[in-house]
């Protein structure tokens, strides 16, 4: 939400502060309640599913984004923004104050009733906020200049630092002091309030520092420089800080939602590179703020469990607390062409970063409907909705985006991570594919090889590097497949159930290709020669996935010519 501006101006908030003309709310009021929104979140597919039909083969153009029926969306997850858009399925509004909006004076309670102003942004009094109806979220933008009381800097004696990119400048947060007193505040704001109890608040994004109150490292770096902060000294707060909030949250722990990232290019060199995974260690939720480059950054990422394997496909350990359901992990995804990106093909960059979020298995999605084109590409965003969250047991489907895509910022060799030997990453920076639950394979014959019929460089950014969409078979070297393990939890899973396969595939050249499994074949696909990308819907023999039933092979016919596959979708039917 980099340039997002929040605007609340609802008659029911209006109401509200008119009523409360005159009145002095204190801290052991009853928090203001207006109920929930009037929209139905727990439905299914928009769109009709396109099946494989009675001949066992359907072909659509282009991208194929469809579900049976049955699919819904998963338990804790969904979309959050700035402000509900029922029409889109956005339920979750934010609440953002300001540290100097809610504790202007050190020893008064939490004002209810002030306004605050952070990022260009305008809050109205958190008792107008709290009136709304609905689920929220809350940022606490707690680190600016600003944004703190002046209080604090007066107690503390410290200094800013900044500006940050925003012109912002800004308060050291590792100061004891100051974390002191801003732990203070969360304690009287969520636990004397009794709001981390309110079962309204689905999240709360912490610590509330520094710019957008993304826990980047412009400032602690920028302390660093000046001789006023040292290695030692910044560990010793961060070892505890984390600790001190999942223990004041208690059993809503879960709530809490880390903002800072993997390898986050502090100043500390090697010291600094896994610290978000002992912020998610300590027991808290994490996000990300810029999926939308989805090759950068994101491939090797301890936090979620992300890691890139000697082949150069990426795993994620779905055994970790952060993925077992009750955390958040988020990310979000609204600036394609907002934020200072731009891009010429939208819908390739919407479709890239979802797949990316979804690859490391988020469960809540920032969105802001306009900039987010959720209107322009409604079934893109509506298989997002039912695939966030989901568990390998619970999933709707299984899929790989075939690929070879650039992460430039490995391509550093001074940026060594767990890749200390070549061996280790020989194909760096270059990253296999996105899956889940369904991994290409290469072996003798099958081997996938990069093509160039749909190249993207520097989308949004130029750190975003190069990505060849879609991989190919290559018949004059004996390739003349793909071949796919699935995730034996999501065989077992759909065991018994009639599967159909989804092949996005380059219609050009002519011969057929067909899906083989321990079952048999399926239909054939013939190709029309159209040059365009097309889908085909094609139904398994039964059996053909299943307990003892996890591989596939899409095969290319005696004397074909060669074929490029850039999507594959697992689908059960029921």
């Amino acid at each position: 939400m980099r340039s997002v501006r929040r605007e609340v101006a609802a008659v029911a908030v209006v109401a509200v502060l008119a009523s409360l003309a005159g009145c002095t709310v204190t801290g052991e009021a009853a928090l203001p309640d207006d109920g929930s929104l009037e929209v139905e979140l727990d439905v299914g597919p928009q769109a009709e599913f396109v099946d494989a039909g009675p001949d066992g083969v359907r072909v659509v153009d282009g991208d194929d984004w469809t579900l049976p029926q049955g699919a819904r969306p998963a338990q804790n997850s969904g979309f959050f923004s700035e402000d509900a858009s029922p029409d889109d399925l956005v339920a979750v509004r934010s609440i953002d104050v300001s540290w100097r909006q809610i504790r202007p004076d050190r020893d008064g309670a939490i004002d209810r009733q002030s306004t605050g102003t952070a990022q260009d942004m305008s809050f109205d009094a958190l008792e107008a906020q709290l009136s709304e109806p609905g689920d929220f979220w809350m940022r606490i933008f707690a680190s600016g200049e600003d944004w703190a009381p002046q209080w604090v800097a007066d107690d503390c004696g410290v200094t800013t630092y900044g500006p940050d990119y925003d012109g912002q400048s800004h308060l050291p947060i590792w100061d004891e002091c100051v974390w002191g007193h801003l732990l203070d505040t969360y304690r009287a704001l969520f636990i004397d309030l009794d709001l981390a109890d309110d079962p309204r608040l689905r999240f709360v994004y912490v610590p509330g520092a520094f710019t957008w109150a993304e826990f980047d490292y412009e400032m602690v770096t920028a302390a660093v420089e000046s001789g006023d902060l040292d290695e030692q000294t910044y560990l010793s707060w961060y070892a505890h800080a984390w600790t001190d909030l999942v223990e004041l949250f208690g059993d809503n722990a879960h709530k809490l939602v880390f903002t800072g990232e993997d390898y986050p290019w502090g100043p500390f060199d090697a010291a600094d590179d896994l610290l978000a995974v002992q912020a998610v260690d300590a027991g808290m939720g994490i996000r990300t703020g810029i999926t939308e480059p989805s090759n950068f950054h994101l491939s090797e990422a301890p936090a979620y469990g992300s890691h890139i394997q000697p082949d150069g496909h990426m795993v994620v350990d779905e055994s970790l607390p952060i993925h077992s359901g009750r955390f958040i992990v988020a990310t979000e995804n609204e600036c394609f062409t907002d934020c200072g990106y731009d891009t010429s093909d939208p819908y390739y960059a919407v479709r890239q970063a979802n797949l990316k979020a979804l690859q490391l298995r988020m469960n809540w999605m920032y969105v802001v409907p306009g900039p987010s084109y959720m209107s322009e590409y409604a079934e893109h965003w509506d298989w997002v909705r039912l695939e966030l969250g989901q568990t390998v047991e619970t999933a709707p489907d299984a899929w790989a985006a075939l690929r070879d895509a650039e992460d430039t910022f490995w391509a550093d060799d001074a940026q060594t991570g767990p890749f200390e030997d070549e061996s280790d990453w020989p194909s760096r920076p270059w990253v296999r594919n996105l899956e889940r639950w369904l991994v290409q394979v290469d072996e003798p014959g099958s081997v996938a090889h990069r093509t160039d019929v749909d190249t993207h460089t520097g989308e949004l950014e130029e750190a975003n590097g190069t990505a060849h969409e879609g991989l190919s078979t290559e018949a004059a070297a004996g390739d003349t497949g793909f071949v796919f393990e699935v995730d034996p939890r999501f065989a077992a899973a759909v065991d018994g159930q009639q599967v159909v396969t989804k092949v996005t595939f380059l219609d050009e050249g002519s011969g057929s290709f067909a899906v083989d499994s321990d079952a048999g074949s399926s239909a054939a696909v013939e190709r029309t020669g159209s040059g365009e990308w097309r889908t085909a819907t094609i139904a398994l023999p039964d059996g053909g996935i299943g307990t003892d039933a996890t591989r596939l092979r899409i095969s290319l016919a005696d004397g074909a010519d060669d074929l490029v596959v850039r999507f594959v979708r697992l689908i059960p039917r029921g």
